[in-house]
């Protein structure tokens, strides 16, 4: 019950942005299920007021959240803007679809790639990754379809002045998964779950695959 309680409250700013009779988004009011094998993360493609990725990894009960405007890199030598936002519920990882104008982050949201992710060096486990996350450096491999390979988010020091949420870099690790010449941005336009285009899922198309879990 304790640990419930703790994920209500860190769930609190997600709630009291959104009005559930209206958005589709889940409410994270429903628990989340037991131990899992491995934890989870999702990036999902936002055309809200502006266009960006959202960055999300499964740590102690909620997904840890990013925005990031130019979306992830391949490329070792790029580091790309994190800004962190609100806390969701895990049920996020499965959202897919437009969230209604005049809704906070109104607009269409596609699951552009999800899959396990880990601490790096992985003995560590969940552990190092809520460590590393209060200590501003964390370390991590993403098992997704799109993104795969030891990565890093590692806080500002000195944010911007006037920065409203803390800032974040957003850096691919050398390995065999690096790529400096892909743009899997540009690359990749439809949803890995559904097959659709971000201007489908606006039109309500229906899913061109079979969803899976996860």
């Amino acid at each position: 019950m304790a640990a419930r309680k703790t994920t209500r409250a860190k769930l609190g700013e997600y709630r009291r942005k959104r009005d559930f009779e209206r958005t589709k988004e889940p409410s994270g009011s429903t628990p989340s299920g037991g131990k899992r094998a491995a934890l989870r993360f999702v990036v999902q493609k936002h055309a809200a007021s502006h266009l960006h990725f959202d960055f999300r990894l499964e740590m102690g009960g909620v997904m840890k959240s990013w925005a990031l405007p130019k979306g992830p890199s391949l490329d070792p030598a790029v580091k790309r803007l994190a800004v962190e936002v609100e806390d969701h519920p895990i049920a996020y990882n499965s959202f897919e679809g437009t969230i209604p104008s005049r809704q906070y982050g109104g607009g269409t949201v596609m699951l552009w790639d999800r899959g396990s992710y880990g601490a790096d060096p992985p003995a560590g486990g969940e552990r190092a990754l809520l460590e590393g996350y209060e200590r501003g450096e964390i370390r991590f491999t993403l098992r997704g379809k799109r993104l795969r390979g030891s990565f890093a988010l590692v806080r500002m020091q000195r944010p911007p002045r006037r920065a409203a949420k803390p800032q974040w870099l957003l850096v691919k690790h050398r390995d065999e998964h690096a790529d400096p010449a892909a743009d899997v941005v540009a690359a990749a336009l439809t949803s890995v779950t559904s097959g659709r285009t971000m201007q489908e899922i606006a039109d309500g198309a229906p899913s061109k695959r079979g969803r899976r879990g996860g």
